[in-house]
């Protein structure tokens, strides 16, 4: 029996570690029966690679250099079984040594993810996304269309994150639009002995910080490399490095914006991913590199803001 409590446990869709969106046309265009048709017929061609590609297969090596596997990956699909034939020979091609799959012909993967003991969801499914996250079960992301131009020239993993309404609760995020900026950094800089609350993220954050701390290297050449990349600014930053003291998290990089546009200190780190909770930064940060949005729960009163 695998113990897999203490590795990370990703679950990615098929559609978002690999590029099926012309299969998905067919599917919603012709049906089912065209789609099976079409993936069984092609079923010795590779499928071109995803947005979540290069995060896989960059966490898949950490593997190689722990003394113990530290990270598990699930491929979860709705296809039947047949028809993901052409799933397993694609990740058979990359040698991505993925052993874990579920195919629930299309039936829902919201039931299976406490099955599977995931940590991360990733798919480019916004229902199925929103489910997960409704339920607080693990940190859940929809994935947007890949970067043109993305390709690590090395297998260091890099994953930022934003910092409220991600990592921390939405408490701030609230706060901020309700009472203005002036406010909330007056209200965050009488408040920064006060740890945040956690986010949907928060968990996930802690566990890869114990990951990278259980690798046989320090910390600053750590092969997983974790940032903040954050609309805050002085003086509401000191709550956000206090909190993460506080939780014990070593987060290799942090950025305090102060609202400029992210893209360009994204590129610079070279994040295999980016999770934000809004549109407005996704829609840049996702031209150059992968990125996720993280989306609020339905009882949230951010979905009305």
């Amino acid at each position: 029996m695998v113990d897999m409590s203490e590795m990370l446990v990703v679950g990615v869709t098929s559609r978002a570690l690999f590029n099926l969106e012309k299969e998905n046309e067919i599917f919603e265009r012709e049906g089912v029966k065209r789609y099976r048709e079409y993936q069984e017929k092609n079923q010795d061609v590779p499928l071109e690679i995803g947005t979540a590609f290069y995060l896989v297969k960059s966490l898949l090596q950490l593997n190689k250099q722990a003394q113990k596997p530290v990270v598990e990956v699930v491929v979860m699909s709705r296809n039947s079984p047949e028809t993901g034939i052409r799933i397993l020979k694609s990740i058979e091609k990359y040698d991505l040594g993925i052993t874990r799959l579920a195919f629930t012909g299309g039936e829902s993967m919201a039931p299976y993810i406490e099955a599977f003991g995931i940590d991360l969801f990733l798919s480019k499914d916004e229902k199925s996304v929103q489910s997960i996250i409704d339920t607080h079960s693990c940190a859940a992301a929809v994935i947007y269309e890949p970067p043109t131009a993305f390709n690590p020239d090395d297998n260091t993993v890099k994953i930022a994150f934003d910092a409220d309404a991600v990592l921390f609760s939405e408490e701030a995020e609230i706060y901020s639009r309700v009472e203005g900026l002036d406010e909330f950094h007056r209200y965050e800089d009488e408040h920064q002995d006060e740890p945040l609350q956690e986010g949907p993220f928060a968990k996930l954050l802690i566990k890869l910080s114990k990951i990278q701390a259980s690798l046989p290297v320090t910390v600053e050449l750590s092969p997983l490399r974790l940032a903040i990349v954050s609309s805050r600014s002085a003086p509401a930053h000191m709550r956000v490095i206090k909190t993460l003291k506080k939780w014990g998290v070593y987060v290799n990089e942090v950025y305090f914006l102060g609202g400029i546009p992210k893209d360009k200190v994204l590129k610079a780190f070279g994040a295999h991913i980016f999770f934000d909770d809004q549109d407005l930064h996704l829609a840049s940060s996702s031209k150059v590199v992968p990125s996720g949005k993280v989306p609020y729960s339905s009882d949230s009163p951010l979905k009305n803001m």
